[in-house]
């Protein structure tokens, strides 16, 4: 069996990032979502296993210890964020593409380990005060953790042109649309 290619998406928080995810896991069925570990706290309803991996920050640095993870980060102080290798082998094993929901910096180092063998997209917000208001409306954060988000947006947006490919999230269908096409394409 063929192994499977890497989908790699990354935008700064709040960009839609995880509404476009969700929209191509419905349209393709050969792609199977990489869940990615965390040491923060669960946010809403989000469960261990189907959202992330939930890890304290001790076991979380036993496995960066271990070189159990393909990329990780510390994202802000104490607040880490990785992809599992055992979590990639598993998918591409089973010939599947491997969808990566992760943060930039996660994202480029994905790319540079796979090469070609990985897509790399970036979701890009229509504009700052935008990606502000969509934090606001998603009522999960409070305003001095959507200032750290946007202090950090601004920061990743600077990373943008190393990606494969920018997609701006001002309308949710021709995202939708490009996203898809871009997808497919490299598939073939």
């Amino acid at each position: 069996m063929k192994k499977g290619k890497l989908l790699i998406i990354s935008a700064p928080s709040g960009s839609g990032k995880s509404t476009l995810v969700k929209f191509l896991m419905n349209e393709l069925t050969n792609l199977e979502f990489s869940i990615s570990a965390t040491s923060r706290k669960p946010r809403g309803n989000e469960k261990h296993k189907t959202d992330y991996y939930f890890l304290s920050v001790d076991d979380f640095k036993n496995k960066i210890a271990k070189k159990d993870f393909v990329e990780w980060e510390e994202v802000y102080k104490g607040r880490f964020y990785g992809t599992l290798k055992s979590e990639v082998n598993r998918i591409r094993e089973s010939g599947k593409t491997v969808v990566f929901d992760v943060d930039v910096i996660g994202g480029l180092n994905i790319k540079k380990l796979y090469g070609d063998e990985a897509l790399a997209l970036f979701i890009k917000p229509p504009s700052i005060d935008e990606l502000k208001n969509r934090l606001k409306k998603r009522g999960t954060d409070e305003t001095d953790e959507i200032e750290k988000r946007i202090a950090k947006a601004e920061e990743e947006m600077s990373y943008a042109p190393k990606f494969d490919r920018i997609i701006i999230n001002d309308d949710l269908n021709k995202a939708q649309k490009e996203i898809l096409d871009a997808v497919k394409s490299f598939l073939k």
